[in-house]
């Protein structure tokens, strides 16, 4: 029988059940059968991950052992990956193969990981859908007419219809918390700087942090404690050292004070996503969590305070894609043509963001918009910190509606940034949060319950969530396409 969570694989490797091998291969026939279906893979690696398989059957031959030594996993196509295409999503990378690996897949490789491949994700992580993506769409498990969130919507999917144990996205604006919510698994964003940015596409270069998907808790920890680490290649990385993730997983949280905010319950929010939530936090309050009101009242900026500062920075970091030193270049009269023409390869949000960008970084313009935006941050920032000093967590929806139709969203590009309006303030204030499923809607799409933490205080909001996860049962389905029996 194929283990389901990557802790029953693990517990299956060390037992000797199964090797990697056959793990791996397993992995790879279920993509086959599903992912003409998701599409959650961009580029599947296959030859690459059976020899990696091999590698770490020979290493737990000799007697090693680790967390995710021989266990398959996914990375999101904005992560380099030595000798595999990385695209970003985007046809001015295509063909572009790093002669490197990011930190975190370096990371991934020493603790003995399999990477299956790399996953689909809208163009330069700019989205909430995967809609955005220049190959194609990826489709939500639960309901393949449905979109997976996005920007790391691949990742998720391929998580959620057991075609990884566990995948590595990038959370900007919420797009780990975001697509997790959507495809029912758990997603986290770590603190800003808890893991190296070395070797990931750049976005936003204040926002981008690296996160992690699993189907449970104690999945997404160990895949967390596997890429978390001070590397002196990123100035923004925090020199601090990393818990035991899997210690703190004591499902005790008598006396956790819970916050929630009153503004992450607002009109328009879908009514049954509202039920659900309130009723996750009343089973934390079960649990001996102490629940209070908090507020904080700068959150209705958020949204336009993200859409300034995002896209500035995206507008400075995407002007290296000029066709001289990545990916293709489209010949011209002359160079200036030519950057012009390899330019054009930028999807339409891309561009839009760009020229927002731009325009929010021109002389006369700085001060009056990207200038004031930094100015609001802050302010966003002293209000986690204000609730901080009175809560342990704060809970709140991860998502205002569940996964939405295809092409529903697609010429309203204000609508589809409303579906990061929950997740945007963590990004800005540098916390951490995470989603954990906590119930279904009426027509069987996952609702996500976000639980944000105090700066470094991963171990906090982990805990909190196994604690929630324990006491429910809403981790244990699966999307209808996922027939595990027919494998055994």
């Amino acid at each position: 029988m194929i283990p389901t969570t990557l802790t029953e694989a693990q517990d299956a490797l060390q037992r000797g059940a199964i090797s990697s091998v056959a793990l791996t291969q397993a992995m790879l026939d279920r993509i086959v059968a599903l992912d003409n279906d998701v599409q959650s893979y961009l580029t599947i690696t296959d030859e690459m991950a059976l020899e990696q398989a091999l590698a770490a059957d020979a290493r737990r031959a000799q007697g090693e052992n680790g967390p995710l030594l021989g266990i398959p996993v996914a990375v999101k196509d904005i992560i380099s990956v030595r000798g595999a295409p990385t695209t970003a999503g985007s046809k001015i990378l295509d063909g572009f193969i790093p002669p490197y690996d990011a930190f975190v897949v370096q990371q991934l490789k020493e603790a003995g990981a399999v990477i299956l491949g790399k996953t689909n994700t809208d163009e330069f992580a700019m989205g909430s859908s995967t809609e955005n993506s220049a190959y194609f769409t990826t489709r939500n498990p639960w309901d393949i007419e449905r979109v997976p969130g996005g920007s790391s919507g691949g990742s998720a999917a391929a998580v959620a219809a057991g075609m990884a144990y566990a995948a590595l996205g990038t959370d900007t604006g919420g797009s780990v918390r975001q697509p997790a919510s959507l495809c029912g698994i758990v997603g986290l964003r770590p603190t800003y700087g808890r893991l190296s940015r070395w070797g990931v596409v750049a976005f936003a270069s204040s926002l981008d942090q690296v996160g992690q998907f699993g189907r449970t808790v104690a999945d997404c920890a160990a895949l967390f404690q596997a890429t978390a680490g001070y590397d002196p290649r990123d100035s923004t990385s925090l020199d601090a050292p990393v818990p035991d993730y899997a210690a703190a997983l004591t499902g005790d949280i008598r006396g956790l004070r819970v916050g929630v905010p009153a503004e992450y319950f607002i009109a328009g929010i879908d009514g049954e996503v509202e039920t659900a939530v309130r009723a996750a936090i009343a089973k934390l309050e079960e649990l001996g969590a102490e629940i209070q009101p908090i507020s904080l009242p700068h959150t209705r900026y958020a949204l336009p305070v993200y859409y300034l500062i995002a896209p500035a920075e995206a507008s400075a970091n995407l002007a290296r894609y000029d066709g001289v030193r990545y990916g293709p270049r489209l010949a011209g009269a002359d160079m200036i043509d030519t950057v012009k023409k390899t330019r054009a390869l930028f999807g339409p949000e891309v561009k839009r963001r760009i020229m927002l960008g731009t325009y929010a970084l021109s002389a006369g313009y700085y001060d009056e918009y990207y200038g004031r935006a930094l100015k609001v941050r802050t302010l966003i920032k002293q209000d986690f910190l204000t609730a901080f000093a009175q809560v342990d967590v704060i809970a709140c929806p991860t998502s205002p509606t569940t996964a939405f139709k295809i092409g529903e969203r697609a010429d309203d590009p204000l609508s589809m940034y409303l579906a990061d309006i929950f997740t945007l303030s963590v990004n800005l204030s540098a916390s951490c949060g995470l989603s954990v499923p906590c119930g279904f809607d009426s027509q069987g799409l996952p609702i996500g319950l976000q639980l944000i933490g105090n700066t470094l205080q991963e171990a906090t909001i982990l805990n909190a969530a196994f604690a929630y996860e324990q006491a429910t049962a809403w981790h244990k389905q699966s999307p209808g396409l996922v027939n595990y029996s027919q494998e055994d």
